[in-house]
């Protein structure tokens, strides 16, 4: 068979099967009487094995030591050839991402463009001052990939840079709220903390609503920042949540200050005094335990709460009755 039926049938093109030839990879078995190479059945099998060998990633000289050296064995090279294409992928596959990342900034000229690729590239800076520049570098810019900043924070371990985007994020508002809402679904309790944060600072009914489902998290961390959130939007899910922090010694300062901020509302203050005074009744496990709940009774107002502090006014813990007979004189001055 003469080189350009082969090219035709193996859609090899005949410029190939001559550089094939060249580099010794396949030579035709024979010439015709007009010198034309004849490519025999073998030939043609051996051709097919290249292109197959190919279409895996081989180099042509891996694809002759492939064919040519009964040595070879092919377990070590298919494996280097998976890592190549695993690595391949992630490449185009953070292309990918980057190019919907500027599309959603929505570039009104290539100026935007290139904004956007300078914001993305300093955000995956391994310069913690840089990755926060670019975070604050938002107010100034007219688009902003919400996306990239929303990915940014949930894998930033740095508390500066974190608060930088949190910031930057707030600013956007409900846009940020889906791409924060995937990351209360990672299985690292840390990245959903990181979502919950953020979710705390935009002020939207979508953000209230995720927090609240967040209550349920396995995580204690991750609950307890949605409460704390929750409990400065008034969100009345927050008390219990909140009165068990303070009994555990987990952040009761501020727990205390959030259940203040719910007691705003009289129906709240009535709920959160009698969730406090049941759980000074079945008496908390340590005394500290009790000294925290008659604290966070002090800033409480209504009937129930100062029901509560006159009895503690004479409680066995003299701490507890000097703290509660401190706040009753307090509130009667008031």
């Amino acid at each position: 068979m003469l080189i350009g039926e082969v090219a035709r049938r193996s859609g090899v093109t005949a410029r190939m099967l001559r550089h094939y030839e060249s580099i010794g990879l396949v030579r035709p078995t024979g010439r015709t009487g007009a010198g034309y190479r004849e490519y025999s059945a073998d030939d043609i099998r051996r051709i097919f094995h290249i292109e197959s060998l190919r279409s895996l990633g081989l180099s042509l000289h891996d694809v002759g030591r492939a064919l040519d050296d009964p040595g070879f064995a092919p377990e070590q090279l298919v494996g280097d050839l998976v890592r190549r294409t695993r690595e391949r992928i992630a490449a185009q596959t953070a292309l990918l991402t980057r190019l919907r990342r500027i599309g959603a900034a929505r570039p009104a000229g290539w100026e935007d463009v290139l904004q956007t690729v300078a914001l993305l590239r300093a955000l995956e800076s391994r310069s913690t001052g840089a990755r926060q520049r670019a975070a604050l570098s938002t107010a100034r810019e007219g688009s902003v990939p919400v996306a990239a900043l929303a990915e940014a924070v949930l894998g930033e371990s740095d508390p500066h840079v974190a608060g930088a985007l949190r910031w930057a994020l707030a600013r956007a508002g409900g846009e940020a709220i889906e791409p924060l809402a995937r990351g209360l679904g990672a299985p690292e309790p840390e990245v959903r903390v990181r979502a919950v944060r953020s979710l705390a600072e935009i002020p939207v009914d979508r953000a209230t609503a995720l927090l609240r489902d967040t209550l349920a998290d396995p995580d204690t961390a991750v609950r307890e920042y949605a409460a704390l959130a929750l409990g400065e939007r008034g969100a009345a899910d927050a008390a219990e949540p909140l009165i068990a922090m303070i009994v555990e010694a987990r952040s009761d300062a501020d727990a205390a200050d959030a259940l203040t901020a719910l007691a705003r509302d009289p129906a709240l203050a009535e709920r959160i005094a009698t969730g406090l005074v049941v759980r000074l009744a079945r008496g908390a496990a340590v005394p500290s335990a009790r000294r925290r709940l008659t604290q966070a009774l002090a800033d409480i107002p209504g009937d129930t709460a100062t029901r509560a502090l006159t009895e503690l006014a004479e409680d066995e813990d003299r701490v507890v009755a000097l703290t509660a007979a401190y706040v009753l004189t307090v509130r009667a001055a008031r």
